[in-house]
């Protein structure tokens, strides 16, 4: 909306915008005004769709369910999430090393160094021990950590 007010004041100041098809005219001031209404119409609905979405995925998320990549001691069944012991053993062992003060990068480079394999099959790196250790679903095993 900001930079829709800065092209009306500025630009459609010296020039003018004609829309045969929504009657948008910037010359009159009811023209300036239906192309804000538009405007602002058009800003509600992206944030009536984000305000969805945000609310659909926290509902999956509470649900088990998958809404995105299958995070680390989890695998995807039937559309749920299903805990594999394995790998939130290796959630548990991140817990506890971030718990001893360990940075991410630390974590990453210990894990690496014993050989663990990450949930796609590769290395870990920080911003991997990061996502792990801010994901609600491993809240539990912080907790116990």
């Amino acid at each position: 909306m900001s930079d829709l007010g800065t092209l009306i004041g500025d630009y459609f100041g010296k020039y003018r915008l004609l829309s045969v098809a929504d009657h948008i005219d910037t010359s009159s001031a009811t023209g300036r005004l239906v192309l804000n209404v538009l405007g602002s119409v058009s800003q509600w609905e992206r944030e009536q769709i984000a305000e969805r979405t945000a609310a659909a995925l926290q509902h999956k998320k509470h649900q088990h369910e998958v809404y995105n990549h299958v995070p680390l001691g989890y695998a995807a069944a039937s559309g749920k999430l299903v805990p594999i012991d394995e790998e939130l053993r290796v959630v548990a062992d991140i817990m506890g090393l971030r718990k001893d003060g360990l940075s991410y990068h630390a974590v990453a480079a210990e894990l690496n160094t014993r050989g663990i394999i990450g949930k796609r099959g590769g290395r870990f790196y920080a911003s991997t021990i990061r996502a792990i250790c801010i994901n609600d679903l491993h809240s539990d095993i912080k907790e116990a950590a």
